[in-house]
């Protein structure tokens, strides 16, 4: 039987260094990381970039969180900072990702310049229309272990956590999407289940008739958001 989120396939950090990364939390680093490789792919099909060009997470970080009193760090944010404030620079011309060390306040890098919008989708039917031209960001409801998921496996809820869907097909005739996220300080990537439904509940033993769940149903994957870039 094909579980609702299948084993890791596969785990990397990206090139960057696992112990400057664990510095940041996950909670502001996951949209963060999340965005910039969402707008280096985007860019790439596109044609804006000719290759997969890296730009900086850390520079959203750095100036996203200094206004989270009003923003909430999340990957609309973090997208709507880039094309609102005249781009991103790429990560060469930034402090490496997770660094401690900050460039002298008279430093300014030169931006890429990024125009467009934030688009969301509102169901499965729009994300696939999206995923013809390019990724969508999404958030997934995750469990522990990671391989497993609410259709009888025993797992623990962890939270919801960033991520990508980088395709969606159809295997034993269910839609599965394969959904890259930032879990534990690296990214890995799961298949998930797109249209299963779950409803999370306190303690186990307190599900009964009447009884009402913390929340849900829910589908797996929720908050789809994409860059939805200006050829300009």
């Amino acid at each position: 039987m094909f579980k609702v989120l299948e084993c890791v396939i596969y785990e990397i950090c990206e090139g960057r260094s696992c112990s400057s990364i664990c510095s940041i939390s996950d909670k502001v680093s996951s949209a963060a990381l999340v965005v910039v490789d969402l707008i280096s792919s985007t860019r790439l099909a596109l044609k804006l970039d000719s290759a997969y060009t890296e730009y900086s997470a850390q520079y959203l970080v750095d100036h996203v969180v200094a206004s989270s009193h009003r923003l909430k760090l999340t990957v609309k944010n973090y997208i709507a900072f880039a094309l609102n404030n005249g781009g991103i620079p790429k990560a060469e011309d930034w402090p490496q990702f997770g660094s401690v060390s900050k460039p002298l306040s008279s430093y300014k890098p030169a931006l890429v310049l990024m125009k467009g919008q934030v688009i969301e989708p509102k169901n499965i039917e729009e994300v696939r229309d999206l995923l013809v031209h390019q990724l969508v960001g999404a958030k997934l409801h995750v469990f522990s272990p990671l391989g497993n998921g609410p259709s009888g496996e025993p797992a623990s809820y962890v939270g919801l956590r960033d991520g990508i869907i980088v395709k969606v097909e159809k295997i034993q005739r269910k839609t599965i999407g394969t959904v890259k996220i930032w879990y534990k300080k690296k990214f890995v990537f799961l298949k998930v289940a797109m249209a299963r439904r779950f409803a999370r509940f306190s303690q186990p033993q307190d599900i009964g008739p009447g009884t009402q769940p913390d929340f849900g149903p829910s589908l797996l994957l929720v908050d789809f958001c994409v860059p939805r870039l200006s050829m300009e």
